[in-house]
């Protein structure tokens, strides 16, 4: 067939600040997806949005596109409400593990799409693969069983659901492209909004460990989000929060899984824990539902676990199976007595990700007990020789680049020193 436009037009559109028109951005999507426009085509026009921006408008009609590339999903079939989360990603963030069962256990549905890691930060389904024979692709019929049996199901976006995403998504991971705003809300949107789910609340973090560092660049984000939601008729509020440190105390795949076990048992990391609530509270209020019991107390009570169990079982996996656990460990320490007054998320994350645990190219395997456990945080005494850090990895020579990343990764100061960090929750967004 004879092409509308070709890539080079658009390409130099956007190169030279240009708005694209609706037809433009249809063809673009659309051809992307029929692989007409090559990938070092597509890579050029992603940095050309990166460095130019684009408007509400073509951000809006490049969501339209996307979820236009393939099929809608349904949910009326279900007997109670869909409410999902989406986190824009940071070093630690596992929040989504005991958050959907949580919410499922007070009763909402869960309809739980999650992605890969990116950059340095961890992806849900790579968490998940740390337990044995737990599966991450799912059939639509195969979802719906699950949410049916179980409240809530985490699992990866079926080929059918916004597939020029999931190109475009592995393409911006290797090209540099990841933070730019358009891109980001339109992937996350275009696929939130296919998968049919009533309601949505946005985690977008922001901090040295995100992707939008600067809070003002975080809130524009979750704006953006927000606006697109409202537009396709779900239900979307976000909370802008802190990620410039490294939520609870660990940073890997099967170590967080650990951590989620630990908040699910009613104990776990305190921050961790407080996100998850705010997090629950959220969602069941965005589908109006008055839990008979609180999540505070879902997570005391055992029945978020419950919930976790029967899920995991579910979709294949042995709940009963030990983690893995890396080969090999080393320590970091304090060189010196006092209170610690920082830990940067993104250095942890890059040496997180220099260890294993996550991915240098577009799919490679990863180390699953690969990570670091963290033993302070901000604000807690220490002492001079006590362990601050301890780095695993299946591999001892990727040690000294995992140490090199975190040069200045945290200070001591004196007890009075002040500790600057970013509240838990920076700003609150709703539609």
């Amino acid at each position: 067939m004879s092409e509308r436009f070709t890539a080079v037009e658009i390409i130099s559109a956007k190169r030279d600040k240009y708005e694209l028109n609706n037809e433009q951005i249809d063809w673009t999507v659309d051809a992307y997806t029929r692989g007409v426009i090559a990938d070092e085509q597509m890579s050029a026009l992603l940095m050309a949005i990166l460095l130019n921006g684009m408007n509400s408008r073509e951000i809006s009609r490049w969501t339209d596109a996307m979820i236009a590339s393939g099929e809608k999903m349904s949910w009326s079939m279900l007997d109670r409400p869909t409410v999902d989360k989406h986190s824009t990603g940071g070093v630690g963030d596992k929040i989504t593990l005991p958050l959907a069962p949580l919410v499922a256990a007070c009763g909402a549905a869960v309809p739980q799409l999650s992605g890969r890691g990116l950059g340095h930060t961890g992806g849900t389904l790579d968490k998940l693969e740390s337990i044995k024979g737990w599966k991450a692709s799912l059939s639509n019929a195969e979802m719906l069983k699950v949410i049916q049996e179980c409240g809530a199901v985490i699992c990866a976006a079926g080929t059918g659901l916004a597939p020029a995403d999931k190109k475009l998504y592995a393409l911006r991971d290797v090209t540099g492209t990841v933070q730019a705003i358009p891109l980001i809300a339109s992937s996350i949107m275009s696929k939130k909004i296919a998968e049919g789910t009533s309601a949505l609340v946005l985690d977008v973090k922001t901090g040295s460990g995100a992707f939008m560092s600067d809070p003002k660049d975080a809130a524009a984000l979750a704006r953006t989000m927000v606006d697109l939601g409202k537009r396709a008729g779900v239900t979307t509020r976000a909370l802008v929060t802190a990620m410039d440190v490294p939520l609870g105390l660990t940073a890997g795949n099967s170590l967080e899984i650990r951590e989620t076990l630990e908040v699910l048992a009613g104990g776990g990391p305190s921050d961790v824990v407080e996100l998850t609530l705010l997090l629950a509270n959220e969602m069941l209020d965005a589908v109006g539902i008055k839990p008979k019991v609180s999540p505070s107390n879902a997570l005391k009570n055992g029945m978020a676990m419950d919930v976790w169990r029967k899920m995991i079982k579910a979709q294949g996996g042995d709940n009963d199976a030990p983690l893995p656990v890396a080969k090999e460990k080393i320590e970091i320490s304090a060189d010196s007595s006092g209170k610690l007054l920082t830990l940067d998320a993104l250095k942890v994350g890059i040496s997180a990700w220099r260890l294993g645990a996550g991915r240098q190219k577009q799919g490679e395997i990863l180390q699953l007990g690969a990570g670091i456990e963290i033993h302070a945080k901000p604000g807690d005494l220490v002492k001079a020789g006590q362990k601050i850090l301890t780095l695993h990895s299946d591999e001892p020579a990727r040690f000294d680049r995992a140490k090199e990343a975190l040069v200045g990764a945290f200070s001591i100061g004196g007890v009075d020193d002040p500790i600057k960090r970013l509240p838990l929750v920076v700003e609150r967004i709703e539609g």
